[in-house]
């Protein structure tokens, strides 16, 4: 593929953006809810999987997975609910963020189904050692919890697992052909410095 960046046409405003895009359905603008209830409590039940966007003070964002046994992020009521943090390589980027900017974004996936649920909010890391202790895997409670204020709740459309066929075990790379994440660490590591094999 060759890329000339001065082909580049830059979207400078809204209007713009909007008269490529259209508008939405009406249908697609009122899907959006601000509470909890009954079809996303079962949704939630069912869940292994999320991704967490969140954003530092000056901006920088930052996705991260989150996954668990299914059901691991707990409704507590209406507006609200819980995930558990569990030791992990002591980064914590998304807890940094949070500490800077409490707003959050989750999309929420269950195995085997392209429609995905979103849901923003506002976070609080907390300890609440009566729901760390119901929270427990193998034996052990988590360090701390994350507790969202729910502010948006949405399905979103099957369209990209979908196109991506990412369930579709056919599509899968062989092992053989996938890369290495252990040479990509290696590497990188590298270019910061670091030499394999000091410790």
């Amino acid at each position: 593929m060759n890329y000339n960046p001065l082909e580049d046409e830059v979207i400078h405003s809204l209007e713009q953006l909007q008269e490529i895009v259209g508008k939405p359905h009406e249908a697609v603008v009122k899907k959006t809810v601000s509470v909890i209830d009954d079809h996303i409590r079962g949704y939630l039940a069912k869940c292994p999987l999320f991704f967490l966007g969140t954003a530092s003070g000056e901006g920088l964002c930052d996705v991260s997975p989150r996954g668990d046994e299914p059901g691991f992020i707990k409704v507590l009521d209406e507006k609200t609910l819980v995930f558990p943090e569990r030791l992990g390589n002591r980064r914590i980027d998304s807890m940094l963020n949070l500490f800077a900017n409490p707003r959050l974004g989750m999309i929420c996936i269950l195995p085997g189904m392209e429609e995905v649920l979103r849901i923003n909010g506002k976070a609080t890391i907390i300890r609440n050692h009566s729901l760390m202790e119901s929270m427990q895997l193998n034996g052990r409670s988590p360090l701390f919890l994350v507790k969202v204020e729910v502010e948006e709740c949405f399905v979103h459309c099957p369209r990209a697992l979908k196109f991506s066929k990412v369930w579709d075990a056919e599509t899968w790379l062989p092992r053989e052909e996938r890369p290495s994440t252990k040479e990509m660490f290696e590497a990188h590591i590298q270019l910061n410095g670091y030499v394999i094999g000091k410790d």
